[in-house]
């Protein structure tokens, strides 16, 4: 006989109160363990290829984890230092390039720059606020990053736990189908199911888009010439999982930094606009279809709400889980809505057959 809902609603609201506390009180605790199950997440997959074709699941996690730690090599000693350097170069020649600016509208527009004018006004502290706030976001950056400590045990804790999790990923899942209540198992089966699509078309479908736009901006634009090459093409791939809005956004710095360097030379700069034409054009009609497939079921605002909440709330930690929450609590609204049209609340006496 099933417990009363009441007493479920109890024993699954103090299940929810321990979890928030948990990451409340150790989120920084648990942010090694977090990205290394969210690393075996996303290379379980692979990990399952590499078996259907005949290793074991020791040698798929070997062989994972040797080319993973290769890559890793490669990016730490090689994109990462470039990488800092250039965004701190570009928080400090910002200044110089709003009195480029300024130099190229006084010569084509100079009732814009009158001592008096708000224009002019707002070009100065918008240089003053960037430069000012790109220090202070880069500092703890820096700080954190050059700290031993923090460094060496994420260095140690991550990869350990990512291959232990990997390799038991089947177990560990099949563990927790056993300790699903039996009256709801179907029903959570389900639901599991739906979330991890969503999220597998998310995270790996658009991290996997991200990462790939991200490094054909970054290498296009340095062929080109562009001095902030790798800072305009990392971010405009970062933000890539916005539609559109990557492509934009880095279109209009790269354009705008490219303005100040090859003024005059028409040749670079449509080089620079047709980088992104074309970033975006293959974003549309070959990454996003075959990576991620027509329906993501993932909206946009609702991610940046869940990251900025989250964010918010428990600090990195909760950025690492916002996306699989929002996954789950869209899977889980959309249940509820289909139980609701599906209930005498929502259909009333309107089903009932006329005598």
């Amino acid at each position: 006989m099933a417990l009363p809902v009441k007493v479920q609603l109890q024993y699954w609201g103090g299940v929810f109160v321990a979890l928030t506390l948990t990451l409340w009180f150790l989120g920084d605790v648990l942010m090694p363990f977090v990205i290394g199950g969210a690393i075996a997440y996303f290379l379980d997959p692979v990990a399952d290829r590499l078996e259907a074709i005949g290793l074991s699941r020791i040698l798929a996690t070997a062989l994972i984890a040797v080319i993973s730690l290769v890559t890793f090599v490669l990016i730490a000693l090689v994109i990462i230092p470039a990488l800092l350097a250039q965004t701190t170069q570009l928080f400090e020649v910002t200044p110089q390039l709003f009195d480029n600016l300024q130099a190229f509208l006084r010569e084509r527009f100079p009732s814009l720059l009158d001592e008096s004018s708000l224009f002019r006004q707002t070009l100065l502290s918008l240089g003053e606020i960037i430069q000012r706030r790109g220090d202070a976001l880069l500092d703890p950056i820096i700080n954190s990053a050059a700290s031993f400590l923090n460094f060496l045990f994420l260095l140690v804790i991550v990869p350990v736990v990512a291959v232990y999790m990997l390799l038991d990923w089947d177990r560990l899942t099949a563990r927790v189908d056993d300790l699903l209540p039996r009256d709801h198992a179907p029903i959570v089966r389900r639901l599991a199911a739906e979330i991890d699509q969503t999220m597998a078309s998310f995270v790996r479908g658009m991290g996997t888009v991200c990462l790939i736009l991200g490094t054909y901006y970054a290498i296009s634009l340095m062929l080109v010439g562009l001095q902030f090459g790798l800072v305009v093409g990392f971010f405009a791939g970062l933000i890539t999982f916005i539609p559109y809005l990557g492509a934009l956004l880095g279109g209009v710095l790269a354009i705008g930094l490219g303005l100040f360097q090859f003024w005059g030379d028409w040749i670079s700069l449509g080089l620079v606009a047709g980088i992104f034409l074309v970033g975006q054009i293959i974003e549309g009609n070959i990454l996003t279809p075959r990576l991620v497939g027509s329906s993501v079921g993932l909206h946009p605002v609702w991610l940046l709400v869940a990251l900025s909440v989250f964010g918010a709330l428990f600090g990195f930690i909760g950025l690492l889980v916002a996306v699989p929450v929002a996954a789950a609590l869209g899977v889980i609204t959309k249940f509820g809505l289909s139980q609701y049209t599906e209930s005498r609340l929502y259909r009333g006496l309107s089903d009932r057959e006329e005598p």
